[in-house]
């Protein structure tokens, strides 16, 4: 059986699991193609950023099941999820990671609506008469 290494990654509401092996880079998420699960080449490039990077690109295949959120979300949770699988793989790998951020955590998440608010900060429209 082939050396498999694990991944946790989050971004907004989503996560994602991601689990890489030795292959020749292929990416299924959610039992598809990425490709065709992301649908929008910006996610895709964000997805093989990781590899792009350490410049290991079509070594690993990965497999990653993702929940909550949007597309891009989910997008995001990916790319966290791969790095951290990498560094599971080889610590050397981080301090490339670091610098190009792929190992930081984007805590942004939507705020909470208020009330007497139409959205979070958004008030409701000012009628005058």
């Amino acid at each position: 059986m082939a050396e498999t290494y694990y991944g946790t990654g989050r971004r907004k509401c989503a996560i994602a699991r991601v689990w890489l092996t030795p292959g020749e880079g292929k990416i299924f998420v959610n039992g598809r193609e990425f490709k065709e699960y992301l649908g929008r080449p910006v996610l895709e490039i964000l997805v093989q950023s990781p590899f792009v990077t350490l410049g290991i690109e079509g070594r690993y295949d990965v497999r990653a099941t993702t929940t909550g959120g949007g597309i891009s979300g989910q997008a995001g949770a990916l790319r966290l999820g791969i790095s951290r699988a990498l560094l599971e793989l080889d610590s050397e790998f981080r301090s490339s990671l670091k610098r190009a951020g792929f190992l930081t955590r984007d805590s942004r998440v939507k705020e909470r609506k208020k009330y007497g608010r139409k959205k979070a900060r958004r008030g409701f429209q000012f009628v005058k008469r």
